[in-house]
């Protein structure tokens, strides 16, 4: 077991705006295209953006994040407002793949980092990582009856996998924090943004 990271990286708030603002696009977009209310934009945009998050905290015993910041709900409900405000064709789906890409890999980094400070061992901090990332779209797919993130061909979940664990074992090297973050993000975003240009998928059971 290696021991807890003492801090976060120092890019670490800017790694979780950055992942809370793109999947509360992503959760609003979903209620947008079905012509839903804005309280139910609103909603989306909220479950979405902090579900992964919620889900690490309360696993590995940290406070749960967006209840002791009011600055996340806060957030979501601006994405909301901006969603309702603006013309459809300002979304597009590749536009919103891109900015979920930055999202997914940002967050994957800052759920392992997160978890090792609470002395969270390594394979179940890179879990942790995933759990960040993907748990959100997973309860959007959900509450807009689309198929879920985990049951599309696309590499999504290996993206997070890449990152979280990239994170973990760069740390585990001797490397800091930041830079290892930084790093880490960059190989998610890579994986996920090569699977978004040539339709790269793992082979499937047979």
């Amino acid at each position: 077991m290696i021991p807890p990271v003492p801090l976060l990286p120092t890019a670490a708030p800017w790694l979780d705006l950055a992942g809370l603002a793109v999947f509360a696009t992503s959760g609003a977009l979903a209620a947008a295209q079905r012509k839903q209310t804005l309280v139910t934009l609103s909603f989306f945009a909220l479950i979405t953006g902090v579900g992964g998050g919620t889900v690490r905290d309360l696993l590995i015993g940290a406070p749960v994040f967006w209840v002791r910041d009011g600055k996340v709900a806060a957030l979501c409900l601006i994405v909301a407002m901006l969603i309702w405000m603006t013309p459809r064709r300002w979304w597009s789906g590749a536009a919103l793949d891109w900015f979920d890409a930055v999202g997914l890999a940002a967050y994957a980094a800052y759920g392992a980092a997160k978890a090792l400070k609470y002395g969270v061992p390594p394979v179940p901090a890179a879990v942790m990582g995933v759990v960040s990332a993907c748990v959100g779209g997973i309860i959007r797919d959900m509450l807009a009856g689309e198929p879920s993130i985990l049951m599309r061909p696309e590499l999504y979940v290996t993206a997070a996998a890449l990152a979280s664990a990239s994170f973990v074992t760069l740390t585990a090297l001797g490397l800091d924090a930041t830079t290892a973050g930084l790093i880490a993000a960059t190989a998610g975003f890579a994986l996920r943004a090569a699977a978004i240009r040539w339709k790269l998928a793992l082979p499937a059971y047979r």
